[in-house]
């Protein structure tokens, strides 16, 4: 679609997006779970924009309805754009499950862009997980897990600011995360999350 082209060519503009690391092109073509850390509304556009065309297809961003979701300008740029997943960040009723609309686009055979954090961050390096990822890998095993270090993007458009800063990003994917059998939920978001630290290349805190 036309405006899905120009999303990504507006942000190779404005940050580059450039990918680096994990050779995307020469891999297998597999369903998969991006994630990343999370320090701007950049960080969808910069990812996704990545991703070399025939997966970006099958590729849907995950996106917060309450903030993707208002007015007219983002919903349009979020389902028609790039396609997104939009999901409630809390729950409304004990029976609600968030993961839903997720678990539906990867029974349909899509891929997901996911920030484990779940809000954006001011700072370079990823905080703590939340157990979304957690409940995703257990429950779909067969759909791999990478991580992505989104680069310099907390520097381009910050929480709070209206409009984005031009400065070179670049979107470096590491090797699939290794699953390891009977892994307890805490020791699992860890090294998730030290997966996407490694790639920015300094030492987990």
């Amino acid at each position: 679609m036309w405006l899905s082209r120009l999303l990504v060519f507006m942000t190779r503009v404005l940050v580059g997006a450039h990918a680096s690391g994990y050779e995307l092109s020469a891999a297998p073509a597999r369903q998969r779970i991006y994630f990343a850390n999370h320090s701007s509304h950049i960080d969808t556009l910069a990812l996704w924009s990545a991703l070399p065309e025939s997966l970006r297809r099958r590729t849907r961003p995950v996106a917060a309805r309450d903030y993707w979701g208002r007015g007219r300008l983002r919903p349009w740029l979020a389902l028609k754009g790039l396609n997104a997943v939009l999901i409630e960040r809390v729950r409304k009723e004990d029976s609600d499950d968030p993961l839903t609309p997720l678990a539906v686009a990867l029974n349909e055979g899509d891929s997901l862009i996911l920030f484990p954090e779940g809000t954006r961050r001011d700072e370079a390096l990823p905080g703590e997980f939340r157990s979304g990822i957690y409940r995703l890998a257990q429950r779909y095993p067969e759909v791999e897990l990478l991580p992505v270090y989104l680069e310099n993007l907390h520097r381009v458009m910050p929480k709070g600011a209206l409009l984005p800063v031009p400065l070179y990003c670049a979107v470096r994917f590491g090797a699939p995360l290794v699953r390891i059998g009977n892994e307890s939920k805490e020791n699992f978001l860890l090294r998730a999350r030290q997966a996407v630290i490694e790639l920015a290349g300094v030492p987990a805190t």
